[in-house]
């Protein structure tokens, strides 16, 4: 058993992170996934807001042996990891098997959501409609007969739009065949090819847990230019977020289409078994059909800069309130005091 002090607000909270390096590489989005020093401080700024007291614990390969000496009551998780389809899960699956209480997903929700392709899989199993995929391992993988282009063609393991320029919607084999050789040279792993579905897009946040669970009033990505239908969320537009979109919350949808946007949200988190927190992207046919595109049940938490604590903003929560939600989210499953 974990013992606690006898006031709730005086948890020791450890904060798990990795940090930005400026590294150089091959890529310009190598570090995209990762947090700023700011995004980590606004975070435990908030969490001693609330009266608690923050070890900061970046998940490097001396993380086991800050955590020991840190002797934290439970752990607000943000770590992206260090590689691999799992990385996500890394620092989850230690805490898991240390018995150390943590904020956000378990590392079994974490490992199947990064892999884009898995979880289409099995969400279709449960009637969530998703854009006509494939997942290709080589080059010289032919495409199913039934995918129509335009396509879009994205890592598979990646998260915060790596991997997806401006490029990435293709029209023709001869564009699909030079990107895929692009992106296995570049991101050395899976690619995941899909219809590209014109439309609308939307992205959804959720907070809780069981009957406390709140759907946030879904956000739509709005493009200050229309590049013939096939605008996408990629890297360089988050990178400059301001110069190509804006962000209306509520959007101009019917009160039907609105709650079927929400009610959908929530069955993927409910199926999915996330905890506590997550976002997920959706798009809308021109015939008002919702396809789920993916979701991040670890999403960003800088301020002023990441869609989950905006879509939070929007729906008048603000920044340190949304930290001690997710703190309390986790803090109840565990059969542990709220902070209040």
């Amino acid at each position: 058993m974990i013992e606690l002090e006898s006031e709730a607000s005086s948890y020791r909270v450890g904060l798990a992170f990795n940090l930005k390096k400026g590294i150089k590489g091959s890529v310009e989005d190598i570090e995209a996934e990762y947090d700023s020093i700011d995004t980590v401080m606004a975070i435990k700024n908030a969490l001693e807001s609330i009266g608690c007291r923050v070890e900061l614990l970046e998940a490097d390969h001396s993380f086991l042996d800050k955590l020991r000496q840190a002797h934290v009551d439970i752990v607000f998780n943000i770590a992206e990891g260090l590689g691999g389809r799992g990385r996500e899960a890394h620092i989850p699956a230690i805490l898991s098997f240390l018995g150390i209480p943590f904020t956000g997903s378990d590392e079994t929700t974490l490992c199947i959501a990064l892999d884009k392709a898995l979880t289409k899989r099995l969400l279709t199993s449960f009637r969530i409609l998703t854009p006509k995929y494939q997942l290709i391992s080589h080059e010289g993988e032919r495409i199913r007969r039934d995918l129509r282009f335009p396509l879009i063609v994205k890592p598979n393991a990646e998260g915060s739009s790596k991997g997806i320029s401006s490029m990435a919607v293709v029209d023709n084999m001869e564009q699909f065949k030079s990107l895929l050789e692009r992106n296995f040279r570049l991101y050395g792993q899976p690619m995941l090819i899909e219809e590209f579905i014109p439309g609308r897009e939307f992205t959804v946040g959720v907070i809780g847990n069981g009957r406390e669970a709140r759907v946030f009033t879904p956000m739509e990505i709005v493009y200050k230019e229309d590049r013939d239908g096939k605008n996408i969320y990629s890297f360089e537009v988050k990178k400059d977020y301001k110069r190509y979109v804006e962000y209306v919350c509520p959007p101009d949808l019917s009160p039907e289409l609105q709650k079927k946007l929400m009610d959908i949200a929530a069955k993927i988190y409910r199926v999915l078994q996330c905890r506590d927190f997550a976002r997920m992207d959706f798009r809308m046919s021109n015939d008002n059909r919702f396809y789920f595109i993916e979701i991040n049940p670890l999403p960003g938490l800088a301020p002023g800069y990441s869609d989950y604590p905006m879509i939070a903003e929007f729906c008048g929560v603000e920044y340190n309130t949304v930290i001690k939600m997710i703190l309390n989210s986790a803090l109840k499953r565990y059969g542990m005091a709220p902070v209040m």
